[in-house]
């Protein structure tokens, strides 16, 4: 049945919704109680992206599933990628906006950057980097799996509620179905069209704190290309990830790449996050002051959970 590794599992509850909203800037210090509310849907979520890759195909296939959770979230859940008066504002209306589907580009790309790299696969490298010698085993059971489950399963049904019950928006039929189908075609192309095992090329990648500093470049330039005017900023993303993901195709296949470098990778895109956060003002606004005090709290928190992800990795390796 498998035992339950309790402290990886309780770290990625934790870890999951603190850089998915508050280490971005979306929520202050006042609103930490919310993360309670938060954990179920983004920390059962990684939890279930996590454990479905670590027994199928690894990182490939946690990366797809993390693009349908993506998806999932700020579709179905709570509707940000067709409200145009979501939180009060119309992200949709813009140079990229396509009538035919109700939605925008630039909204879906940054929706997908946001969840698949933040929301999902840096909290998953840094809490697996944490764990030590339980970094690539299962940590959920049978019973885990579907208590995850339950948790991911109830946590979007209260975040959805929580969103319909501000506007009454609603998406239509087809909106929702099309979103659906979507996702599961990035869920089967995890599970079945992942090659079972990538053949591994000679050679070094390069140090993993220039793997640190090409994520750091790179992941920044993915969030503050979604405010450069129009199909620019779409094709600036575009590019960027592409070349991103062959980057780390191509450097991750070689022998030298070891944990330190999937670790560094993480924490490169985390500090993107801690300096972001600053110039980001929070969705509820309030004072200037409290949302500064808020991003350098919890960017020290992020700080000192680097530090101690990449000790245990360097660990791992020496």
């Amino acid at each position: 049945m498998g035992r339950t590794q309790w402290g990886p599992v309780l770290g990625l509850l934790v870890v999951a919704p603190f850089v998915g909203e508050f280490l971005l800037g979306n929520l202050t210090v006042s609103a930490l109680p919310l993360g309670l509310l938060l954990a179920p849907m983004y920390g059962g979520g990684a939890l279930l992206v996590r454990e479905v890759g670590r027994r199928t195909r690894g990182w490939p296939t946690m990366v797809l599933l993390a693009a349908a959770y993506a998806l999932f979230e700020e579709g179905p859940v709570d509707q940000l990628l067709w409200n145009d008066s979501y939180a009060q504002r119309d992200l949709l209306h813009g140079p990229t906006y396509l009538p035919a589907l109700g939605m925008s580009v630039a909204l879906t790309q940054q929706v997908l950057s946001l969840h698949t790299i933040w929301s999902i696969c840096v909290p998953i490298v840094l809490v697996e980097a944490m764990a030590g010698e339980r970094r690539n085993v299962l940590w959920l059971g049978r019973i885990g799996l579907v208590v995850s489950s339950v948790l991911f399963v109830a946590g979007a049904v209260l975040v959805f509620y929580g969103n319909y019950s501000e506007g009454c928006f609603l998406a239509s039929p087809w909106q929702f179905g099309s979103m659906m189908v979507v996702i599961v075609v990035l869920v089967a192309a995890a599970l079945m069209l992942v090659p079972p095992r990538i053949a591994r090329t000679a050679g070094r990648p390069p140090a993993p704190w220039r793997v640190g500093l090409v994520s750091l470049v790179g992941s920044s330039v993915i969030l503050v290309s979604s405010d450069w005017h129009g199909w620019i900023g779409v094709g600036v993303w575009s590019v960027v990830v592409g070349l991103g993901a062959w980057l780390v195709v191509c450097w991750s296949r070689r022998t030298g790449w070891t944990e330190r470098h999937t670790c560094a990778l993480g924490v490169g895109a985390l500090l993107t996050y801690v300096w972001i956060s600053f110039p980001m003002r929070p969705e509820g606004g309030g004072s200037l002051l409290v949302d500064l005090a808020s991003n350098t709290v919890f960017g020290a928190a992020a700080g000192v959970l680097a530090i101690v992800a990449t000790r245990r990795a360097a660990r791992a390796v020496g």
